[in-house]
Parts: structure tokens; C-alpha cells; sequence
């Protein structure tokens, strides 16, 4: 009992002194509740993405963390971190066993991507096929190459038709329908193609990137640039492959495996924020003109329409041509139309005489719905 206090009125303020220590207690303790609360909140909304490799019948599964923003297409920022694609020693040589299968001796692979819109009977997938069995010395190409899928059904259809299948599969994703160009889905879907590619390069593999509405008429080597780390094919062609003003499309591509060219993909996939609801080529068009591509010392070059053409701008004479692309037209069933022209056209071409066929300047009857 306090001196000089009545015993009554100093239990009073004891109680007083204990109960504002309580309070302050409980206030903490619920601070640190809500914080809690808002972590875990923030975790479990982050985005998780998964990669599925299905060799057959097994499948073992890559768990990865992105630095994408796929909510970037409804024009919000996600939650997600910077980090990239992880995995096993075990996950890692399973990937790496594929890509062996299809490499060429200098660890070239060629690639090509769909889903299941693209992959069933007499649609694109079959038509490009084709142009490899009756192209110009394509048809051993075929080997080299890899189709990866970004859903069960398109994997599934690739086994039944073609030697080297790899599914890319992501959780809680649809992509086995049409994608319109530019929705939200094929966004997302060409998003994930552009990392993939990155890992293909991490590995030490170098790669040819195909769109599955190319046809291939002639080896493209030829007409590589030897010394340059990044090669890339045009909707519209300068007559310069150094000029940065070139109209790039991401559908065709030549790069290397190097530290360069490692760098120049996450920088891309990076950009990719800078430029929200963008897909990969507009963003390439972007940073193209980037000082961070000379920091690095990256050469890139562009690819001539002459050999590596499209229906934006036909290459004139099927003499040159190695590759045809169903560009500037969109529509599933009006690529499958004119496609189906270009492979006419050239079974004509090939039909005639060698030398007619030297001297004698043949062109295409399209595009006809297209372009």
C-alpha cells in the first residue's frame, strides 16, 4: 500500500498501472498478427508457374518463379519476384537429354511451338511438317527438330506424328484453344515461350526459333551471319541488316548460346514491365534500340525477306526462298488457306525441269486472303 493512500484507492491504481500493461501487450500481439496475416496473403497470390516434361508416360515437374507480370495484360502489376526458373540436378539432365536428342553437332536445335489449335488433323502442323518432307534438302531436318507443347493435347498429337516432343505446360492455364492475336492468353503463352528460350540458352544449346506457320523450302545456313550473336527474320526488310529500323518478327530466329545473348533475354523478359500489355516482338522493337544491347556487346542482324520471307512481304522468286511465313494475317483457318497455296506453288516449282527451273523466274500466286 502506497504511504499516505487509503488502501482502497491504491489497489485502484495498481489495477490501472496492470490493465495499461495488458493493453499494450494485446495491441502488439495484434500488430504482429495482422502482419502475419498480410504475408501470408501476398505469398499466396504471387504467381507460381509450372514446367512439365512428360518423356512418354513419366513426368517429373519444374517448379518455377518468374520475374514476369502476367497481370500486365489487364494493365495491373502482380506480386512476383525476380526469380527464374529452378530445378534439380535430376530435372535438369532430363531437359538436357532431350535437347541432346535433337541437337545437331554443334548443339543447334531447331524449335517450333503450339498448342493443340494448331495440332490437329490437316491443320498448321501437318502443313509444316510437309514443307520439310518436300522442300530442298530439308526433309534430314526433321531429326533436329523440337515441338514443344504448351498442352496435353497438342504433346499428345506431336507423339503419335513426330520424333522429338517436349510438353511446356503451365499451371492453371488453358492454352489448348485459338489464342487471338494479342489476347490475353497469347500474351501469356508467348511470354513463357521467350523464358523457355532463355533456358534453351543457358544450357548450351543454340537454337532456331520457328513459328509452326513457316514453311521451310531450303536450309536457312547458308544465309546466317557466322560472327553474330543474335539473327532475327523481318515483317519488313531495309536492304541493310545492320539497320536497327528493320521491322523485326520473333517468329524466326537464330541465336547463340553465349553470355550475351543470355543477358539480352532476361533484359527482354525484364522489359517486359517497362511495356505492359506489349508482346515479345513489340518489346523487341523497343529495346532494340537499347544502349544496354551495346553494353553487353551483343550483334544482332537482320534476316533478308529475300530468303526468309512472309506474307507481309513475299520474297520474289522461289529460286532464293528457304522460308515462307503466314505473317501479317491473322485467323487460323485463312493461314491454313494460303499456306496451302505456297506449298502448291512450290510443288509446281519443283515439278519443273532443273533447268527451267534456273533460268526461269517463278513466283508465288499469294498471298490470296492474307497480307
Amino acid at each position: 500500500m502506497a504511504l499516505g493512500m487509503p488502501k482502497n484507492e491504491s489497489d485502484k491504481m495498481v489495477d490501472k498501472i496492470e490493465g495499461g500493461s495488458t493493453n499494450k501487450i494485446v495491441k502488439i500481439f495484434i500488430l504482429f498478427f495482422i502482419v502475419a496475416i498480410c504475408c501470408l496473403v501476398l505469398n499466396y497470390h504471387s504467381n507460381t508457374y509450372i514446367l512439365e516434361y512428360f518423356p512418354n508416360s513419366n513426368k517429373s515437374i519444374f517448379s518455377k518463379k518468374l520475374s514476369t507480370y502476367d497481370s500486365n495484360i489487364s494493365g495491373k502489376k502482380s506480386s512476383t519476384q525476380e526469380n527464374y526458373l529452378t530445378y534439380s540436378k535430376k530435372q535438369k539432365i532430363k531437359l538436357k537429354k532431350v535437347l541432346k536428342e535433337a541437337a545437331m553437332g554443334d548443339k543447334t536445335v531447331i524449335i517450333t511451338t503450339l498448342n493443340a489449335a494448331w495440332t490437329a488433323p490437316n491443320s498448321i502442323f501437318d502443313i509444316f511438317l510437309e514443307s520439310f518432307r518436300i522442300g530442298n534438302n530439308t526433309k534430314a531436318l526433321l531429326k533436329n527438330l523440337l515441338v514443344v507443347a504448351f498442352d496435353q493435347i497438342a504433346y499428345s498429337r506431336c507423339l503419335e506424328i513426330h520424333t522429338h516432343c517436349y510438353a511446356l505446360i503451365t499451371k492453371n492455364v488453358d492454352f489448348s484453344g485459338e489464342k487471338k492475336y494479342m489476347s490475353g492468353d497469347y500474351l501469356k503463352m508467348m511470354w513463357r515461350r521467350t523464358d523457355f528460350l532463355r533456358i534453351v540458352l543457358q544450357m548450351g544449346y543454340n537454337f532456331i526459333l520457328t513459328d509452326v506457320d513457316i514453311l521451310w523450302f531450303r536450309q536457312p545456313f547458308a544465309h546466317f551471319y557466322s560472327h553474330v550473336d543474335f539473327q532475327i527474320a523481318c515483317d519488313y526488310y531495309l536492304h541493310n541488316s545492320s539497320n536497327p529500323n528493320n521491322a523485326p518478327n520473333g517468329g524466326f530466329k537464330f541465336v547463340k548460346s553465349n553470355n550475351q545473348t543470355i543477358q539480352f533475354y532476361k533484359f527482354w523478359n525484364k522489359s517486359r514491365r517497362t511495356y505492359p500489355g506489349k508482346n515479345e516482338q513489340d518489346v523487341l522493337n523497343k529495346i532494340k534500340y537499347s544502349p544496354f544491347k551495346k553494353k553487353i556487346g551483343l550483334k544482332m542482324r537482320f534476316l533478308d525477306t529475300s530468303y526468309f520471307g512472309g506474307f507481309c512481304e513475299p520474297s520474289k522468286y522461289l529460286n532464293y526462298v528457304c522460308t515462307m511465313h503466314a505473317n501479317c494475317c491473322i485467323g487460323l483457318d485463312n493461314k491454313i488457306h494460303d499456306l496451302r497455296m505456297a506449298i502448291n506453288d512450290w510443288k509446281n516449282y519443283m515439278a519443273l525441269p532443273n533447268d527451267e527451273r534456273k533460268s526461269y523466274k517463278y513466283t508465288w500466286s499469294l498471298p490470296r486472303i492474307c497480307g
